[in-house]
């Protein structure tokens, strides 16, 4: 890629010192006029000269003004411009009125000394912005050059991120983009033009800009923008055959950074996002930072998640914890490439194996734990009951029970919706994770909180993944109910929440995340395959499967009549759910569904699960076979 024009620091230097030398004697001729009585004043003249040689260009050097790469100069050095010429004067004028003191100079005009620091930051912000006019006009005449080659863009959103885009296609011809016009739905900028490009309409008349600008693409730049206004803007550019991008939204980009690189194409998790509501960034920071966090399934969608939002918070360690080599492989080597100063231990271990937990518990003595590790498959929990219990019920009791013998300080178990009034395996082992997390809460009085949610986008062997491959081989797309609808919501918006309950938990809480209104399955596979440039029931056949063993047609977040109260956060709720097991009962129940799990007699298990978890429909007998999974 090739660099704007740049000019060296050492020339920039040269240029300093005869600046500083024209600005010493113009502030002379602009205090006493050419003539007789400045040719008087001459010798104190040239005596500011040599002072201000020796102490500017060290000032300006101590300040990093020959350390900049001034074709990107941007407000920020501009400020550093004026505080340093700020600093240079101030020296200059203590030596000047020390050789005023001590009769060095007598009769020295002392406004001479304000007159030379407008000079001097005028002509030392001013050779700097011409170099960053000659990288400028180098650029135009670049894209001037191969302009038949560029791809002429409307930006959707002309706000900081939209703003922060055109920049970057204007400065790097080789994107082969040229952003040639904003819309915005913002009045006060429309008619406006912010680096040059004009705010030429609203959203709505974004089809009408286009064919105004013969653009070529259309890119949406609001990284805060909600599911209905991404869901417009692509409707608009599918019904016109205008060819689209976007960025991704804000929770995508914690910890990141706006760049034309991470445009890409317009998926489903945009369509479903929600409006931002607030960032409680600092309770997160003083919850992780300096901290040592373990956190298992960190193979998984979720754990891998957590791993890269917890890093940006520089804890001192991270040990991610997973029983799949693999993953974990995997997911630590995407970690050290986004985040490379940060301390990434891989831990191969199996949450039902107590003796390896208090291992690795003795030896990394973690501070916060995040435990994500669990079987989630609804119909494959249904046919292997004994693995449910051991994963979710036992697994969890020994994360906690490691956790409480090391001090672990906060404690953050990751739920489900499938826990209220559960009909299946798995929603009713994670409620009895729930129950020992909060008995261990109550106990210890130690920061133990549950976050409970619903189901998230993407995640590996989830519904979105399943509809993406049956839409690739040309259909048809299976959904087991016409009506069947679920809560969902993008995993870094989820692990972001998860991030926000953690801080804000005081022990035993039960927070739930709101996840907005459920959405029809249905809708969810119409709108992929129109993502997918195709059309529901012309090029693409919708089947239906009839509801699987454990799954029901809708999700609740919390058992009916349970009281609820609203947090610091409007994204979270604190559910009031009683606990019905505790103590030496709660514990001789989970020491009996482990034996039954041992002894393989999953039909007990089922029956005991339906006695002891609050509102349990579980089913009376597994399915006869496995093809009702699939």
């Amino acid at each position: 890629m090739k660099t704007p024009i740049q000019i060296r620091n050492r020339i920039i230097l040269l240029g300093d010192i005869v600046l500083i030398i024209t600005s010493v004697l113009a502030s002379f001729a602009l205090r006493l006029d050419l003539g007789r009585t400045f040719m008087l004043f001459m010798s104190q003249a040239w005596t500011m000269v040599v002072v201000a040689l020796i102490i500017k260009p060290l000032v300006y050097y101590l300040f990093g003004l020959y350390r900049r790469y001034w074709a990107y100069a941007s407000v920020r050095e501009l400020r550093l411009i004026a505080v340093a010429t700020i600093a240079a004067e101030v020296l200059v004028a203590l030596m000047i009125m020390l050789g005023i003191l001590i009769g060095a100079l007598p009769n020295f005009p002392r406004s001479v000394l304000g007159i030379d620091w407008l000079l001097s930051l005028f002509s030392v912000g001013g050779i700097r912005i011409v170099v960053r006019i000659l990288a400028e006009t180098g650029q135009v005449t670049q894209k001037t050059r191969g302009f038949g080659k560029l791809q002429r863009v409307i930006v959707v959103g002309a706000g900081d991120a939209g703003a922060l885009v055109v920049r970057e296609m204007q400065r790097n011809p080789q994107l082969n983009m040229i952003p040639v016009a904003f819309v915005d739905d913002d009045t006060e900028k429309l008619d406006k033009q912010i680096h040059g490009i004009p705010v030429a309409g609203k959203l709505i008349e974004l089809a009408a800009v286009w064919r105004r600008y013969a653009a070529k693409k259309v890119v949406i730049a609001i990284p805060t923008a909600p599911g209905p206004i991404v869901r417009l803007v692509s409707d608009i550019c599918r019904h016109n055959e205008i060819p689209f991008q976007t960025m991704p939204g804000i929770y995508e980009l914690i910890g990141g950074r706006v760049s034309v690189s991470r445009l890409r194409e317009v998926n489903i998790d945009d369509l479903l996002r929600r409006e931002i509501a607030h960032l409680e960034d600092e309770a997160v920071g003083d919850l992780i930072t300096g901290r040592r966090v373990l956190i298992t399934g960190g193979g998984g969608s979720i754990g891998l998640e957590l791993c890269r939002q917890v890093a940006r918070w520089r804890p001192t360690e991270i040990a991610v914890l997973g029983h799949g080599e693999n993953s974990i492989f995997e997911g630590i080597i995407e970690l050290h490439e986004s985040f490379p100063e940060q301390p990434f231990i891989p831990v191969i271990a199996d949450v039902r194996d107590s003796d390896r937990l208090y291992s690795v518990f003795q030896t990394f003595k973690p501070q916060v734990v995040f435990h994500a590790a669990a079987h989630k498959h609804v119909p494959l929990m249904e046919l292997n009951v004994e693995e449910a219990i051991t994963n979710n019920v036992q697994g969890t009791m020994n994360v906690v029970e490691a956790a409480l013998a090391h001090d672990t300080e906060r404690f953050v178990f990751i739920s489900t919706d499938k826990a209220v009034e559960p009909t299946s395996v798995y929603g009713a082992t994670k409620r009895m994770a729930e129950i020992i997390v909060r008995d261990a809460a109550e106990r210890s009085g130690r920061k133990f909180v549950i976050v409970r949610f619903g189901n998230v986008l993407g995640s590996r062997g989830s519904i979105v993944p399943t509809f993406k491959r049956q839409i690739a081989r040309g259909g048809p797309v299976t959904i087991t109910h016409p009506e069947m609808k679920r809560f969902f919501m993008t995993i870094p918006e989820a692990v972001h929440l998860v991030l926000q309950a953690a801080s804000i938990g005081t022990g035993g809480d039960l927070f739930v995340l709101k996840m907005g209104e459920q959405i029809r399955i249905q809708d969810l596979a119409e709108d992929l395959i129109r993502l997918s440039g195709l059309r529901p029931g012309d090029d693409i056949d919708i089947i239906y499967t009839g509801i699987r063993p454990g799954e029901k047609l809708s999700e609740r977040l919390w058992d009916e009549g349970i009281r609820y109260q609203p947090t610091t956060h409007p994204d979270i709720v604190r559910v009031e759910d009683d606990i019905n097991l505790s103590g030496p009962q709660l514990e001789a129940t989970v020491g009996e569904l482990i034996r039954l799990a041992h002894e393989a007699d999953p039909d007990t298990i089922i029956g005991l699960l339906a006695r002891v978890v609050p509102g349990c429909l579980i089913r009376e007998n597994p399915p006869p076979d496995f093809t009702s999974v699939i």
